[in-house]
């Protein structure tokens, strides 16, 4: 059972052949392996879909082991409140299928991706662009730092498996500074995430232009960050408490999803890393698609709805990769219950991207596009991403490190 919880799934059932385009004459006729919202791209004629052979993305030998160890000497198990897990102590807590006649395995998929393969790292920077999806005018250039870092249950890197000291019950936080362009500059995020997930994250903000430290409120997490496209809480995939979603999964299915490798695609020449390294390209309407491959998938669809009734969004349908629990593709309905945005989070595979990122296991994010297709723009991410936890010193993610550096 935890072998193939952890194995790339090639089901006997019809599948797409690599090499082949999905546009916006043929795609009815692979509608079977597309989400609704890629349909609908490919049926305005936004984008084309390039079929490239499946790859595993094998998940670090250490995770597995932990995993095993734990599901035979005590298995995590959900508690009687949302949100609560009981004997959790590392690795993928619920490796089991997940049964639709199971109430709650949508949370338990929620569960395997919080706690997911990858102690931490880096994305050094994302190059962030806020574009008309009808012209293709770019009318924002950000270029952002972002870190991030696993406290508890670690696999791979020293500490194992806990950052210690750490009063606070930290299980993971993640900290952001922009630094382009210059009424943005040295605006920073910090975001503590708790153990205990029925604590609320606790959020801070440094705005550069008024030298001082925020404390964001809840609803804060759901605005347009920036002015962009993207929520706080839509960061990778999904950035908040599982307890403030109610998760239903749907079904498992073969879908196409946006998995590469990074070194294969024809990249990007507009940006000069100081390293040589390449960004991933974007083209379709407005430049609002990453330019990359797409392989089919195992996937869990789970729909998730907001338990706070002021939530600007009605449910969002999130796409799991089965092998690695990573979210790549996101589906989110306003609260009349319309499709509102498409994200897009492209996955690279670790060995075929920086050579520091060769044997992690950790699935990178490696392109990032959200779509709004209301209001017909959209906001993509050129990601150079490392998934080296030594890039973000624990000491980092305190309140009292977002000052300074104007």
């Amino acid at each position: 059972m935890i072998e193939r919880s952890f194995a790339l799934v090639r089901e006997s059932a019809p599948s797409v052949a690599p090499g082949t385009v999905i546009n916006k004459a043929n795609v009815d006729q692979y509608r079977e392996f597309l989400d609704a919202g890629m349909i609908l791209a490919l049926r305005n004629g936004w984008y084309d879909i390039k079929v490239a052979p499946s790859t595993s993305f094998d998940v670090d030998k250490a995770y597995i082991a932990v995993t095993e160890r734990e599901a035979k000497k005590s298995p995590a198990r959900l508690g009687d409140k949302p949100g609560e897990i009981l004997g959790y102590t590392g690795g993928r807590p619920f490796p089991e299928e997940p049964q639709t006649s199971d109430p709650r395995a949508g949370e338990k998929i929620a569960w395997n991706f919080r706690y997911a393969h990858g102690d931490g790292g880096a994305i050094l920077p994302i190059l962030w662009k806020y574009r008309n999806l009808l012209s293709g005018q770019v009318e924002r250039l950000l270029r952002v730092e972002v870190r991030f870092l696993k406290f508890k249950y670690r696999t791979t890197a020293s500490p194992i498996p806990d950052v210690t000291p750490n009063p606070s019950n930290i299980y993971a936080a993640s900290y952001l500074k922009v630094f382009e362009p210059t009424d943005f500059k040295n605006t920073q995020l910090l975001i503590q995430r708790f153990d205990d997930d029925a604590r609320q994250d606790d959020a801070y903000m440094y705005f550069g232009f008024q030298r001082r430290v925020r404390r964001l409120a809840t609803g804060q997490t759901t605005d347009a960050f920036l002015g962009s496209d993207v929520m706080i809480e839509d960061f990778d995939g999904y950035n908040a408490r599982i307890s403030e979603m109610k998760w239903t999964y749907k079904e498992t299915r073969q879908l196409l999803m946006p998995f590469y490798n990074h070194n294969d695609l024809k990249l990007s020449d507009e940006f000069k890393d100081p390293d040589g390294f390449q960004y991933v390209n974007f083209s379709g309407q407005g430049g609002c698609f990453p330019d990359i491959a797409w392989q089919m998938r195992k996937v869990h669809v789970v729909e998730a709805e907001p338990v706070m009734p002021a939530h600007p969004v009605s449910k969002r349908i999130f796409y799991f990769d089965a092998q690695t629990y990573a979210i790549a593709r996101t589906l989110i309905y306003d609260r009349k219950g319309e499709l509102w945005k498409i994200a897009i989070l492209g996955k690279s595979h670790p060995d075929h991207h920086l050579p520091g990122n060769k044997g992690t296991g950790v699935p990178l994010n490696d392109s990032g596009a959200m779509i709004d297709v209301q209001a017909k723009h959209c906001s993509t991410g050129q990601f150079k991403t490392l998934a080296q936890p030594g890039l973000s010193p624990n000491g980092l993610f305190q309140v009292q490190n977002l000052r300074g550096g104007d």
